[in-house]
Order: C-alpha cells, then structure tokens, then sequence
C-alpha cells in the first residue's frame, strides 16, 4: 500500500510505522497511535495473541487540529513524533478523550502541556475520572463536558459527540466526524490485534479477536449496547475507527451488525412471549445432589410457564454454560458440601459469569451435607453479590434424602419457578429441611 507523504515522497504504510510517521487514511485524517505486538496480558484478565495497538488520531480542518483520544504512557513519545510529521502543537484547538482509560489517556497531561491553547472535551460522566487520572504534580486541566447532540467545529469539519455509557466504562463516549462519515468509536467496535498494515481489509483474520473482545468486554453491558447502536445505525458510516484493533474502512455496517446479533438472545425467539427459563446446574459426589437436583427439576417443571433445563456439571466444561446462564431468567446451583466448602465446578461456573450482567436474575442454591452444609450460604452469598435476587431460603439436606425429603425439593422447585412466573402465594414461607 502506497501514500504519498508529507514532502510529495512516495511512502509505504510500513515505511510510515517505522520511521513514526502518522499514516493517512481519508483527507487530513491521520492515524496517530502506537503499536504494541508484545503484549500478551491486558489488564489481567485477557489474552492478547497478537498484542494491540492504542489507537489514536488526528483531524485537520480549515481552523486548526483535532486531536481524538491518546496513547498508553509509555507509547506517548511514538504518538508525539506521528503528531509532529503532520502538525504543529500551536495548531491543536481541539482534543477529544472518548474514553479515559489509561491506555487512552496516558499521554494527555503532556498532550496539553505542549499544546495549552487547545481544549479538552469529555463526556458528562467522565470528570472524576479526570481527576483521578491526574498525578499531585499534574496541572489541573480545562475541559467541556458534552453529550449526544454537541458539535465542536475546526472550521470545515465538525465532530459531534455520542454518548455510549458503560461501553466499557461509564465515561465513554463515541465521536463522528460529518461529511466524512467516519465514526471515532472508542472501544466499541475495537479488539486486541496488533497488525502493522492497520486495516481490516489488509489484516489477518481477525474475527476471533473481535468476538474475543467483545465477549469480555462489552457483554456484560448488552443493554448499553443496544443503546448505544440505536445512535449508531442511523449514521452514514463510511469507516469505523476505534481505539484498539484494525481501522474498519471495509463495509464497516458488517461490524455493526454483527455487534446487534451479539447483543440479541437466541432464547428468546425459542420461547413464548410469557414463558420463563429455569436452568438448574449441580455436582454431585455421591449422587445424593443429584437427586435433589432431580426432584427441584420435577417440582419446577410442573409449574405453566416455565422451560426446566438440568445440567450435570460433572459432564461438561463451565464455559459453555455461560450463553445459557446469560439467556436464563432464573438460576439454581446445587453442590455438596465439602470440606467446608462448594465443590470446585460450582465455584469455576459462578466466577465465570463476571461477563455477563446477571442483575435481577432469579437465584437459589441447594445441596447436600454430611457434617455442616456451608456450600448453600456461599453460593447465596455469591449470587448477591453478581446483584440476583435470592428470594427463596436455600436447600440443605444431610446426607442421603428420604422420600419425604425428595417430596420437599419438589415442593422448593414448584416455589422457586412460581416465584418466577409471580406465582407464589403472597406472604407465603417455605420451610426447608436442615437437619444438621
């Protein structure tokens, strides 16, 4: 791929990367961000096979420069050296911080330092952000807040500002570029994928980086999502350039429909519009788990309107479960005791489900015991604080049920799935067996 520079010389995109030259890619809009292909741990949690590049970019209009987002820190002097191939800092008017992350952030105190005559704008959300992002030393720094609808002009071109909440954070917010049609969408649409040729019809393949990002990323906040794409689709897209992974100049609508059906259930087209899901997990060690298990299954299952699925953990791998779970309006995890704890797939299951937004959902817990049944309380604890509600007391049961026992957990499931449909007699208490 060819571009012609700055002096009229003929140059590479490889050519630009190396000698830390800003890469143009539509008329006076340049890449300006830093390349990181080492990285293989971002911020703990996920796994970055080819590294990631901290997206950032510049805008030229008649009246001066835009600047939208920065770098991580220790990247910030690649980004002023791509900076100063095509601009001067006394042009800068205007910076943008969609997001204030510190991979996106961290060169802004020096950004402004050296350009004090531009303006910083931030979403409604993001000021204690900013102040917290600020080191003792730090200057404060003058800022405008805005929100969906507010424009900022360097002459000819002007940016209007959406406001895209908990996408992955609070303060984010998208930027689109008029005329040009050209979206600044922070994280959204973004992934972990470090490729020097920069543009999704260039790349590798990238898809299992993008569903990889989105999964841990912005699961968790498919509502906002959706929100965030009703301001989105309506908008000419010409390109999408976000702050991590490849610049989508190539039918970028394909990466915005992909990000709905994401967003979307597949159980819902599955079931009739007044009907519930109940998904019961368990492990077992000698079977007596299991049969409450079954029993729960027996007694919810008898209750209209509500679909009963049963998952032995002890036959599957937890990630799996996580769409199910996601999907499900109601949650029953059943473990024995042992010592003095829920078994370990329970506990794998429940500390995978952090990508996924559970408040609201129904909870119960339930189990077997053969000295002091603690694996009930824990997962009720767990489940509170993933913000369900537990509205049912759990299940414990010592040792092997009796048959009156097993009548008991099929009467605890028919209380749980009518508690799901809203059912369940006002006022009314289960009494539950804990013998120990």
């Amino acid at each position: 791929m060819c571009r012609t520079g700055n002096a009229g010389v003929s140059t590479t995109l490889s050519d630009d990367l190396s000698a830390r030259r800003a890469v143009q890619f539509a008329p006076d809009v340049y890449w300006v961000g830093a390349l990181d292909p080492t990285l293989r741990t971002f911020d703990i949690i996920l796994k970055t096979a080819n590294g990631t590049t901290y997206n950032a970019y510049l805008i030229r209009g008649d009246d001066g420069v835009a600047i939208v987002d920065t770098v991580k820190l220790e990247f910030a002097d690649e980004f002023f050296d791509r900076i100063e191939s095509v601009a001067r800092y006394d042009e800068i008017k205007v910076i943008v911080l969609n997001h204030l992350e510190p991979d996106h952030s961290g060169a802004l105190p020096e950004l402004m330092r050296r350009a004090p005559q531009a303006q910083l704008f931030i979403s409604t959300r993001a000021t204690s952000m900013l102040k917290a992002l600020l080191k003792p030393k730090d200057q404060p720094l003058p800022y405008t807040t805005v929100g969906t609808g507010d424009c900022v002009s360097i002459g000819n071109r002007t940016l209007r500002f959406l406001h895209t909440p908990f996408l992955h954070w609070p303060d984010t917010q998208c930027t689109y570029l008029e005329g040009d049609g050209i979206l600044f969408s922070g994280d959204v649409f973004g992934c972990h994928y470090c490729d020097f040729r920069l543009f999704n019809d260039l790349v590798g393949d990238f898809r299992f980086s993008f569903d990889y990002y989105y999964a841990h990323i912005m699961r968790p906040f498919k509502q906002w999502v959706i929100e965030a794409l009703a301001l989105i689709e309506p908008l000419k897209l010409n390109m999408i350039a976000p702050t991590h992974g490849p610049i989508l100049r190539d039918r970028p609508r394909r990466y915005v429909a992909h990000y709905r059906e994401l967003s979307m259930s597949t159980l819902a087209g599955r079931l009739d519009d007044d009907e519930r899901s109940l998904a019961i997990f368990y492990m077992s060690s000698y079977g007596n788990t299991a049969r409450m298990a079954e029993a729960v299954y027996e007694g919810a299952d008898a209750i209209p309107g509500v679909r009963v699925s049963l998952y032995d953990l002890e036959g599957g791998e937890t990630d799996p479960f996580v769409d199910l779970i996601e999907e499900a309006d109601a949650l029953a995890f059943g473990s024995p005791t042992i010592n003095g704890d829920a078994v370990k797939p329970v506990w794998d299951l429940l500390s995978s489900l952090t990508v996924v937004s559970l408040k609201g959902k129904l909870g119960a817990a339930f189990g077997s015991y053969g000295w002091s049944g603690e694996a009930v309380p824990m997962i009720e604890d767990r489940m509170r604080g993933l913000k369900m509600r537990v509205p049912l007391q759990g299940l414990r049961l010592k040792l092997i049920p009796t048959e009156e026992e097993i009548v008991e957990c099929e009467e605890w499931g028919r209380a749980l799935a009518s508690e799901l449909v809203g059912a369940r007699a006002a006022g009314r208490v289960v009494e539950l067996a804990d013998l120990g």
